[in-house]
């Protein structure tokens, strides 16, 4: 009894009185100005840029000014679109001549071979056979003279770029850093033990058509053992590496010594589950030559991305430098790497891999990595057993008594964590339904209140209430809430577990706030300031800084590269669910454990309901012009027009359909707000409405991401018949026969036109095509029909195309049509005159849009 009685005394001296309510607002400011002073400080930052009168100081540095002038040099090109004389020709001889200036200045070590590859290929690609011709590839290996491996670093970027854009960020910024880092790696004097193979690509925007090229033709392909692929999805900033390995850890072990780390593999698993609208050569050399590596690109400003505004002006010679210090002690790290000698037998599975906050890099494989988070969770479930037994011992209370709390409050955490994402998504719901999508794009300080205050608010407005119901409890306020966070981090146990039974390597993310957490209440139980309410508060308070950090770094990052992509992500889903979605994970990991102390402030519930007044105020704003999403030139809304003419033949050879249109995709959510334009041109159709009737819809479609599209893109049926820039593609059947038997006829096909082209192939009744010409992976798994094939070729050395497909009919009979063939033809760089009233509807566009648009034709036939 004299136990307990002692420790009924100092539990009535640890009776905490609760802070005024006034101070509130200073410790959220706490967050806010750790926030904005060390997160957005940090993940902004770049390394001072070189200069050439810095060469003689630092003659082996990369040099930012010289990087720059070639990238200025390279984009006064103009857009190099596969196909034109501004790629096949012009960017080649600026290479080659810049690669010959590179040799000139090189120490007697090295040696050089450089190759122009011209390759003609296919492969399948998402939904459709990519087929190339006369693509361009302009390699470079760089070796030691007395050099014998036959193992190579590739380092990849690409400079072609998209119709209507000189393609600075992408990749044209990559390039010059490549061209830089030769130089630098060449004037030394070594060690290279392995060669370096330097590809500068000329189709990647085609998409992917010349690293296929490289690396299922090329003499050193196979020889590639390890990659460094060199991208963009925005222009400048810090470089991201996204993607490593697959299955070669040993690859980070060299990343670790860049002097600017910026890395998660968390980006690997979004990437990877197509949430992001974009690919890269890396998927390229990993599927189809198994070569392990590193996938890094520009993700910052990505707004200027794939449009005319993507120029040299805009990326800072910071960032170049940035790329350019890493790369070169990547590529120095890694051809020197002794692992390099022979990689497979360093293939030890995948691998989870984060830099904090660029000042150093954390990485183990995920078989660690299970071990750490089983460990970690644990030992979290023991701390907290050990928290709720010195609660029955300290309170009096029976330990059923404190585990029945434990359980109410662990109820109430998992409603109000669902009250909280349920309200955040209500948020995104709402502001689409009362068409306001996108308010944030060009003002993401709408975030905050949007769509991060709901959360808050969620959390903790449930446990404000039980607490003040609860004020007379014997389990002393402290302990109460010290309970809420033992229950968060219960449930934070639970997703770890779940998440790396499932195998996400992103697991590791719920597990850091677990362990920081269990850190702060291993410290409160050994220095007993769990006892003391307060104490106990600035323990956790002072564990949570560094997480803290770290996950709005992590949000911070990952805003910044989806919010630009939400802009060219297409209409058929509510960016403000996926921009809510990341709000609700961040919020769970860095705010549940921090909540909690607002409920040592007096007015508890009024402190929390602030939050909710600011989601009202915030929506309020962003229903206003205030939440206009765009601006001119730096936040645009996108548009792809083409001005077609499609001819639809019947099979006998008449013409059943001449028209001319203009097919309108939208790239973001706001799909109907060109509807004023569209008005004075003609009137609107779905282009679905025309897929039922016709293969493909009857359209041009560019490619398999247009198809996806068609709920969401229109046809404007016009009088005015296209300015082609060239002659219309021409289908010519140049002989057809039976094979085998009589059920089996190949009909053969020669096609010419302008340098894109899609092909489109359905079949009639019973027939079905048993071979083709084409890659028979569609044909070999089965795939539905009809046939989607995008056809391009690079420098122009023969035009046409012939092909041939193998019908094969139970009935025996070929009398009635068997095959329907349709042909869309694409001028996408040629120089094009457009009509008056099409002129008339591209200039009717606001100067927020960035329109880009060509001329096109479709023409369909059976045989």
């Amino acid at each position: 009894m004299g136990f307990k009685t002692q420790y009924d005394i100092e539990v009535d001296f640890e009776v905490p009185k609760k802070i005024p309510w006034y101070y509130a607002p200073f410790f959220a400011a706490f967050w806010l100005i750790l926030y904005v002073a060390v997160v957005v400080t940090q993940i902004n930052h770049l390394p001072n840029a070189l200069n050439h009168k810095d060469e003689i100081d630092h003659p082996d540095a990369f040099i930012a000014e010289r990087a720059e002038m070639q990238l200025i040099n390279l984009s006064r090109i103009g857009p190099k679109v596969v196909g034109s004389e501004a790629n096949e020709v012009t960017a080649v001889n600026f290479l080659r001549q810049q690669i010959e200036e590179v040799k000139a200045q090189a120490s007697d070590y090295f040696q050089f071979e450089v190759d122009v590859q011209l390759a003609t290929g296919s492969y399948v690609h998402w939904s459709m056979v990519n087929m190339y011709q006369s693509i361009q590839n302009v390699v470079v290996k760089m070796s030691a003279k007395d050099s014998t491996s036959e193992n190579y670093l590739l380092i990849n970027s690409h400079y072609d770029s998209v119709p209507g854009s000189p393609g600075a960020g992408d990749a044209g910024s990559m390039i010059v850093v490549m061209l830089e880092v030769m130089r630098v790696i060449a004037k030394s004097n070594g060690p290279l033990k392995h060669p370096i193979v330097f590809l500068f690509n000329g189709a990647e925007e085609n998409p992917l058509q010349a690293s296929h090229a490289f690396i299922t033709q090329h003499k050193w392909a196979n020889n590639c053992k390890a990659l460094i692929n060199l991208d963009a999805a925005g222009s400048g900033g810090r470089e991201v590496l996204f993607q490593s390995g697959p299955e070669h850890p040993w690859l980070m072990r060299y990343y670790r010594k860049v002097p600017h780390p910026f890395a998660t593999s968390m980006g690997e698993e979004i990437f990877q589950a197509g949430i992001i609208p974009s690919d890269t050569d890396f998927r390229i050399f990993r599927d189809y030559g198994g070569v392990p590596g590193f996938d890094m690109a520009y993700i910052f400003n990505g707004y200027v991305y794939h449009t005319e505004y993507d120029r040299v002006n805009i990326i800072s010679k910071r960032s170049l430098q940035n790329t350019g210090d890493n790369v070169v002690v990547l590529a120095k790290g890694v051809a020197n790497a002794p692992e390099m000698d022979n990689p497979e037998d360093h293939a030890e599975g995948h691998v989870i891999f984060y830099d904090f906050l660029g000042w150093f890099m954390v990485f183990y494989t995920q078989t660690i990595g299970i071990v750490i988070n089983v460990v970690v969770c644990v030992i979290a479930l023991l701390a907290i057993a050990v928290s709720l037994f010195f609660m029955h011992a300290r309170s009096g209370l029976p330990m059923k008594g404190v585990l029945m709390r434990y359980l109410t409050i662990f109820a109430i955490q998992i409603v109000s964590l669902a009250l909280a994402a349920g309200l955040t998504a209500l948020v995104a719901v709402f502001m689409d339904g009362v068409g306001r999508p996108l308010t944030w794009f060009s003002e993401t300080w709408m975030l905050i209140g949007l769509y991060f205050c709901p959360m808050f608010f969620g959390m903790g407005i449930l446990p404000a209430y039980y607490l003040e119901k609860t004020k007379k409890d014997k389990l002393s306020l402290g302990f109460r809430i010290q309970l809420f966070m033992h229950s968060h981090c219960l449930f934070l146990i639970i997703l770890t577990i779940v998440l790396t039974s499932i195998g996400l390597r992103s697991s590791f993310m719920c597990m850091m706030a677990v362990l920081f957490d269990i850190a702060a209440l291993i410290i409160n139980l050994i220095t007993k300031w769990h006892r003391r309410a307060y104490w106990f508060a600035i323990a956790a308070m002072i564990c949570q800084i560094l997480p803290f950090l770290y996950y709005t770094s992590i949000a911070h990052a990952t805003y910044f590269t989806m919010i630009p992509m939400a802009g060219r992500s297409g209409s058929g889903s509510n960016p403000d669910l996926l921009i809510a979605g990341i709000a609700i994970f961040m919020a769970l990991l860095f705010a549940g454990f921090i909540i909690p102390l607002f409920f040592f402030f007096r007015k508890t519930r009024t402190i929390i309901g602030s939050f909710l007044a600011i989601t009202i105020l915030f929506i309020i704003i962003a229903v206003t012009p205030a939440g206009f999403p765009y601006k001119a030139k730096t936040a645009t809304q996108r548009y792809s027009l083409i001005h077609v003419q499609r001819t639809l033949h019947n099979s006998d050879g008449s013409v059943r359909l001449h028209e001319s249109g203009i097919y309108v995709y939208p790239q973001d959510r706001n799909r109907d707000s060109a509807d004023e334009y569209i008005k004075a041109i003609g009137e609107k159709h779905k282009v679905s409405e025309y897929c039922d009737a016709e293969m493909f819809c009857g359209m041009p479609l560019y490619n398999h991401r247009w198809h996806k599209a068609r709920e969401r893109s229109f046809w404007i049926p016009t009088e005015e018949d296209p300015n082609l820039p060239g002659p219309r593609p021409t289908l010519t059947l140049t002989n057809s026969y039976k094979l085998d038997s009589d059920e089996t006829k190949r009909f053969e096909f020669n096609l010419q036109g302008p340098d894109h082209m899609t092909i489109f192939i359905c079949l009639k009744g019973d027939a079905k095509i048993f071979n083709w010409s084409f890659n028979d992976t569609m044909l070999r798994e089965q795939w539905e029909q009809p046939y989607f094939i995008y056809f391009s070729y690079g420098k122009d050395e023969s035009r046409a195309l012939d092909f041939s497909v193998d019908v094969e009919k139970a009935s025996g009979s070929f009398e009635m049509p068997s095959l329907e063939i349709g042909i869309g033809g694409h001028w996408i760089h040629q120089k094009i005159v457009r009509t008056p009233k099409y002129q008339q509807f591209v200039e009717s566009f606001p100067e927020y849009s960035s329109v880009n648009d060509w001329i096109a034709t479709y023409e369909s036939w059976y045989f």
